[in-house]
């Protein structure tokens, strides 16, 4: 048997999408099957860079990797890689089964195949769609959707949407939760602790916001709840009980509207004395970031799945977040939830955890006890019995 994989995300580690792949990957790699007449699967990855060297893979793994002549980075040569190349090659290669990592305009008519789809947010928010472009490779990507042969969500709620918004057969749908990456699992080191904390000028005890500044995430919602229990709580005593607010992001005020100019805000709202922007944090520093904090406030209006929500919880970091989409799935009675679109809500909340230690400790336990649910072996075990139920 032999499975081609769309790992072109691989080149993006610090995406969610990026994650998924590179987990993805390394769990397959350690899969052993039972069935005899299914020993010798070879497994073909196409990519458009080589993968990261700390990415050791068997022999009966092989790698493509090619780009068109069009080398610039945007959607002309995503369309032409995706749509054309892609599929010329896998029928190529004769593979019997394909997997799109993510939802894209490729469709395979050579193989069997199977599409993992994340979110259906520019369908949700129509301002992503916001040039002619983006409309045309979004087209592309929910023809594809509807032409797969089988079709995985990241969570029940994307399941909803696919239903809902493009009409699919709910039968052609599973659910596939997908898990955070390793090191956020692990134990941070005293060491690293503190070097990274010396590194981002942090002391343990702060307010951390994070996972991104589009819009939808709402970054907004966080400084305007962080601005609104200074003004309202203006005594001297709970301005110097109250922690500093960080945000880890990278900025990039010319991609507005999508993306919220932290920075501007905060000038804005005379917060630059309580407010730390740390920029892109590479993901290797993330787990400390999350360990040090005293809580991860996250009100994201939509997300597919809700990453750093797990990342938190992980960490053993107590988590506020939205109680929209697909966040309570992640989360269900582990986290505190808000209204995303009511920052004074969102105040009330970070309040009320931020002076009852014993909630703290509670929901740290109920985090870490939360996140062991998800897992990469039951992942990727689940894309394998699609595939085919013998090889397990």
């Amino acid at each position: 048997m032999r499975i081609g994989i769309n790992a072109s995300f691989a080149r993006k580690p610090n995406t969610g999408i990026g994650q998924v792949t590179l987990n993805f990957l390394r769990k397959l790699s350690e899969f052993k099957v039972k069935s005899e007449k299914l020993k010798d699967i070879e497994y073909i990855l196409y990519l458009e860079e080589d993968l990261p060297q700390d990415l050791k893979l068997p022999e009966n793994f092989q790698k493509r990797i090619f780009l068109p002549f069009w080398k610039r980075d945007d959607l002309v040569r995503k369309i032409r890689w995706e749509k054309t190349l892609l599929p010329r090659q896998v029928k190529k290669d004769g593979c019997d089964t394909f997997i799109s990592l993510y939802q894209c305009p490729t469709i395979i008519k050579s193989a069997k195949h199977i599409m993992l789809v994340h979110d259906l947010i520019p369908r949700i928010f129509p301002e992503y769609l916001n040039n002619s472009r983006k409309k045309y490779y979004q087209g592309l990507t929910e023809t594809a959707i509807f032409q797969a042969d089988k079709i995985m969500a990241v969570s029940t709620r994307t399941e909803k949407d696919l239903v809902q918004k493009l009409g699919i057969d709910p039968s052609c749908i599973s659910v596939n939760y997908p898990d955070v990456d390793e090191i956020y699992k692990d134990r941070v080191s005293e060491e690293k602790n503190k070097k990274i904390l010396k590194k981002y000028k942090l002391n343990p005890g702060y307010i951390l916001n994070g996972g991104g500044l589009e819009v939808r995430k709402n970054t907004e919602g966080v400084i305007r709840a962080y601005k609104f229990l200074l003004d309202k709580n203006k005594n001297e005593h709970f301005i110097s009980e109250m922690p500093k607010l960080v945000i880890s992001g990278k900025l990039m005020p010319e991609l507005a509207p999508l993306v919220t100019d932290a920075e501007k805000l905060i000038k804005e709202l005379n917060l630059a004395k309580f407010v730390r922007l740390l920029d892109f944090v590479p993901q290797e520093n993330m787990p400390t970031i999350y360990k040090n904090a005293v809580m991860f406030v996250y009100p994201s209006k939509y997300e597919g799945f809700g990453l750093p929500v797990l990342e938190a919880m992980s960490q053993g970091t107590p988590v506020i977040t939205s109680k929209t989409s697909s966040l309570p799935e992640v989360g269900n009675d582990a986290v505190l939830y808000c209204d995303p679109e009511d920052y004074q809500d969102i105040a009330m909340v970070i309040k009320n955890l931020l002076f009852k230690k014993n909630l703290q400790e509670t929901l740290s336990t109920r985090g870490k006890d939360r996140a062991v649910f998800f897992s990469w072996n039951n992942f990727t075990e689940k894309i394998l019995n699609i595939i085919d139920e013998r090889i397990l």
